[in-house]
């Protein structure tokens, strides 16, 4: 962190204040505080003194006042846009348009401010700047999503409504700044292209090129990394930045990318202990709320959990990803403390969706279902694009087994994400409780497209699979006669297979599912082999006997009935017959029959060396 990307901050929060882009500009203000104080305000330089260090002068183009064109280190891709500013006499004449409409200026951004855009946009209808033309073209998006908001609130509860609000002025807008230069409407075309069906492409393409000409304006990096839809995608998109990979910015993108696609890696939690480091932002709450999510996305609770106590502990109001931390202490039974956070931010501010999103969390916990989608509908009111909202009314829907609630729910949650994979899993476990399995399966796949690693994606496909190869499958003396049938428990065994590449190493549910599948399908070689696993897990482990007697009972049968390894079938019937398990009976009796083949094989053995 230099002194130039310290002056971009500054030059952030100033910038889209001044466009009522007031979220960047939160954000650029809590990252330059978290710079420590020594090199937010370093010591004058000598009069006449030029930048210190060659790695200073290259970062000249960060900032937006400098007037050259850094072109892309050579590791960069060939068609990454190198960083811009506006010639001198552009910016020039600019300055003198915004200096005469100052006033006139500032009176539209207190009518944004107090949310009347419509006042703003009369206010600006004569001026000239560039500026004052990005803020009556804002004030008009802002005008008419909310007509359309409240046009699509109308039809609530109804089968007509739209899965999303339409807002037919968007094409308008858009040609309104369609052959924008100016960094600051080419966000706005990204932003108008976001919102149109088919155009994401260019959407990236306008949010790159308004990266390029200001790189601090945090709006369009958030706006890019909405446009992304998978981690390939963003392999893809990273080489084509303006700046290099090792940019604080584009580590903060990543990081932040790769949290809302739910599959941050190792990676990313050492891009945040980076970030973390004296040399960044070793006191930014945010990059330290990242952290803390990116823990969550990888199943590690714990320490999840201990980065999200200790922000409360430096900042007890921050309200920003407080409902991530109540899944945390939802998931981990922490009754007692998700009570008390409940209580703390409902005092602190009952209308943020976040806060209802915690309260609904706590009565989940309880039981109390009803009112948990009461709270978890409110945080949707308040925010229509407040993804966790949706997902989680599906979950209690399903548990109050509303299927059709659920599959509303988790649908909504669709609309506003399509890179959510809780939303596509709830749809496919709503349709299961429905018996409507091939449907299940077209929703397990497109979550299973989104996070191809996760062993319970796989595993519930492999039981949808399993089922329905029972429901079509006839069996004429024990053996399996439907070729569909056969058809799908394959399928389902492919299902499980794929999940114990990532699955736990000591888990037996797994195994057992594939032994018996086998079973099913009359392959016994192939189902003895993972009777066989699932017992030599259970003894590594020291686990009950219970967990394994089956899988050792139906090992010896097989050796039994094959002549195959009776040894190992006697130890294991030994085992067994000792317990008290269910199985003691039939162990003592296959035991029994073990010992007498044992003796058979052994006088066998005699005779044929004797002759």
């Amino acid at each position: 962190m230099d002194r130039q990307m310290v002056d971009g901050l500054r030059t952030s929060i100033k910038e889209c204040s001044e466009r009522g882009l007031h979220a960047a500009s939160k954000w650029a203000s809590e990252l330059l505080l978290s710079v420590p104080f020594a090199k937010r305000h370093p010591p004058p330089r000598s009069p006449g003194a030029g930048p210190s260090s060659q790695n200073e002068q290259s970062q000249q183009s960060l900032v937006p006042t400098q007037i050259s064109d850094v072109p892309p280190t050579p590791s960069r891709h060939p068609h990454a846009p190198s960083l811009q500013t506006q010639p001198e006499d552009v910016r020039t004449l600019e300055l003198e348009f915004e200096t005469n409409e100052a006033d006139l200026l500032f009176s539209a951004r207190t009518f944004i401010e107090s949310r009347d855009p419509m006042r703003a946009i009369h206010v600006l209808h004569s001026c000239r700047s560039a500026k004052a033309h990005f803020l009556s073209l804002y004030s008009q998006f802002i005008a008419t999503e909310n007509r359309a908001l409240r046009s699509w609130h109308k039809l609530d509860n109804n089968r007509h409504q739209p899965s999303y609000p339409i807002n037919p002025t968007v094409e308008h807008l858009l040609s309104r700044v369609i052959n924008a230069t100016d960094p600051w409407l080419l966000y706005l075309k990204a932003l108008f292209l976001s919102r149109l069906k088919g155009r994401r492409d260019e959407a990236i393409e306008s949010a790159i090129l308004s990266i390029a000409g200001f790189p601090w304006n945090w709006a369009s990096w958030t706006l890019l990394g909405s446009c992304i839809e998978d981690g390939e995608e963003l392999s893809a998109i990273l080489p084509l930045l303006p700046l290099p990979s090792t940019h604080p910015l584009v580590q903060l993108f990543q990081v932040k990318t790769m949290n809302e696609l739910q599959i941050p890696s190792d990676n990313e939690l050492s891009l945040c202990e980076q970030l973390l480091s004296p040399g960044y932002f070793p006191g930014s709450l945010w990059v330290m709320s990242l952290r803390a999510c990116a823990l969550y996305h990888s199943h590690d609770f714990k320490l999840a959990q201990t980065q999200f106590e200790r922000i409360l502990a430096i900042d007890p109001h921050r309200i920003e990803d407080i409902d991530i931390y109540s899944n945390i202490l939802y998931v981990t039974d922490s009754r007692l403390k998700l009570s008390r956070l409940a209580n703390e931010f409902l005092t602190l501010d009952r209308d943020r969706p976040e806060v209802c999103c915690l309260v609904g969390n706590l009565y989940s916990l309880r039981a109390e279902h009803e009112k948990s989608v009461k709270y978890f509908r409110r945080a949707t009111q308040l925010d229509r694009t407040y993804l966790s909202a949706w997902t989680l009314m599906g979950h209690e829907y399903v548990e109050m087994k509303n299927s059709h609630a659920a599959i509303e729910s988790y649908r909504r949650a669709v609309d506003v994400n399509r890179k959510d994979y809780r939303a596509w899993y709830g749809l496919g476990q709503a349709y299961e409780l429905l018996n409507m399995h091939q449907y299940a399966l077209y929703y397990y796949h497109h979550a299973t497209a989104l996070r191809p690693y996760d062993v319970r994606l796989w595993q519930a496909q492999g039981m949808c699979y399993e089922e329905m190869g029972k429901q079509v499958t006839i069996f004429v003396d024990s053996v399996p006669y439907s070729d569909l049938g056969a058809d799908r428990l394959r399928e389902a065994v492919e299902c499980f297979k794929r999940a114990l590449i990532t699955a736990d190493p000591h888990e037996i549910t797994i195994n057992l599912k594939l032994a018996n599948l086998y079973g099913t399908m009359q392959d016994h070689t192939e189902s003895v082999a993972y009777h066989r696993r699932v017992v030599e897990v259970c003894q590594a482990n020291g686990r009950p006997i219970q967990d394994f007697a089956k899988s050792s009972v139906r090992v010896a049968e097989h050796y039994l009935r094959t002549n195959g390894d009776l040894l190992l079938a006697r130890e294991y019937l030994t085992t067994v017959a000792a317990s008290n398990v269910e199985e003691v009976v039939r162990a003592a009796e296959l035991l029994k029959a073990v010992t007498f083949a044992l003796h058979k094989r052994s006088i066998d053995s005699e005779e044929k060396d004797g002759s």
